[in-house]
């Protein structure tokens, strides 16, 4: 009888390491235009193949081309391009403000700026966006006030949440933003159950769940699916691949299941894989999928293959678990320069205008800045009340807390 061998335990590995050479080898990019674009009531077995390939529109020399390009006019191209900037130049100045020690903490949206601004167009009002805390662009794209962002993120008296959130952890239901959780995953079961109950009422409103590559580890995720899929919910089931969690790569929550959107066929979702670096492809993609819900045809989970080019957040430092030149190796570029590339071959944009609309942009964003820092920020000026602390947790507020209120003088 012969010995069993003795167990060993698989532990992902990323590519390459600090020091090392990047390595994306193992991302296949399909060619611009040669993903076909399927019919809207396609069912997910006979479109298997899109959760293994890469949906693209822009080519190597900033055309559009094939199935999933021409719904973009040259103004809603610019209006495109103008909230990336926006978004970048934000990013820029909130990131300063936090090595300045107005704010405490900041993420930033550096390389992913297409896959919210893009994604923000393709819905009407009224849809509920369940975000995580690099969607910031939703909120860009539908002209949320930034001068309200940054009050948030100061944490100042003007903050609409009243100091009850981390700073970038926004929320407005007006322009379809879910207050962000930062228990990771939670929002992606809460999107589903929306919009079933979405659904349940007749409504016409869509819901749309945002989850990072770490995130689909937890079983939200999974259980979030389950539901979608069963009940048929109207929602889009987004995962944004940006190749790392905070210090861990891809790998280790996609696990054996080759791409993330292949998760979805097991439960008969159908599922799509977008290049998250081509505006074009992204609104593209989002159409196709919120079409899908408003038609009753259920859910849809989209990945969008992007690069987080800078830190996870202000509290974290990515040379210490991936090479510091990976980020110009990423083989989808960056998509800002992609679109201003695809606007200047159309003749609709030049690089005069550009340098141009950098610098208004960054004046409007410095702009909103003062306005904002005038309330306050982290250290300095105005702060919400400690009476905010006990309003707006339950409809009538309980006995203890009204005597620790009173015991806080308020």
């Amino acid at each position: 009888m012969v010995e069993p061998a003795h167990l060993s335990l698989h532990v992902p590995e990323p590519a390459v390491r600090p020091g090392g050479e990047p390595d994306f080898s193992n991302v296949k990019i399909a060619k611009a235009g040669a993903v076909p674009r399927p019919p809207v009531e396609a069912a997910a077995e006979d479109i298997r193949d899109l959760a293994y390939s890469i949906i693209r529109v822009l080519n190597r020399d900033g055309e559009a081309v094939g199935p999933w390009a021409g719904l973009l006019t040259d103004d809603e191209l610019r209006t495109g391009l103008r909230h990336m900037m926006t978004l970048r130049a934000f990013d820029s100045r909130m990131l300063m403000a936090q090595r300045q020690g107005k704010t405490s903490f900041y993420m930033q949206h550096l390389g992913e700026e297409a896959v919210s601004c893009a994604f923000r167009k393709a819905l009407k009002k009224g849809d509920m966006n369940f975000p995580t805390y690099r969607q910031a662009g939703l909120l860009i794209a539908d002209h949320y006030p930034m001068v309200e962002m940054m009050n948030q993120i100061f944490s100042n008296e003007a903050d609409p949440l009243r100091g009850r959130q981390l700073p970038i952890m926004y929320s407005s239901k007006d322009h379809g933003f879910f207050t962000i959780s930062g228990n990771l995953a939670t929002q992606y079961v809460q999107a589903v159950g929306w919009a079933m109950a979405s659904a349940i009422k007749n409504d016409s409103r869509i819901a749309a769940a945002w989850i990072g590559d770490g995130s689909t580890a937890e079983s939200d995720f999974h259980s979030a699916l389950v539901f979608a899929s069963t009940y048929r919910a109207p929602v889009v089931l987004n995962v944004v691949n940006n190749q790392w969690a905070i210090s861990t790569f891809q790998g280790i929550a996609r696990g054996g299941s080759g791409t993330f959107a292949a998760r979805g066929l097991g439960f008969g979702i159908p599922a799509l894989r977008v290049d998250g670096n081509d505006y074009l492809a992204v609104y593209a993609v989002a159409c196709w999928a919120a079409e899908r819900a408003r038609r009753n045809l259920g859910p849809t989970l989209v990945e969008y293959v992007t690069y987080r080019v800078g830190a996870h957040s202000t509290s974290d430092d990515p040379s210490a678990y991936r090479p510091k030149t990976e980020s110009e190796a990423w083989p989808l570029g960056d998509p800002v320069l992609r679109l201003k590339k695809h606007l200047i071959v159309r003749g609709a944009w030049s690089e005069e205008r550009h340098v141009q609309a950098e610098a208004e942009i960054t004046d409007e964003v410095i702009t909103a800045q003062r306005q904002a820092e005038e309330h306050g920020t982290l250290h300095a000026g105005g702060k919400p009340s400690v009476r905010d602390i006990f309003e707006g947790v339950y409809a009538e507020m309980p006995p203890h807390l009204r005597r620790q209120r009173q015991q806080a003088g308020y």
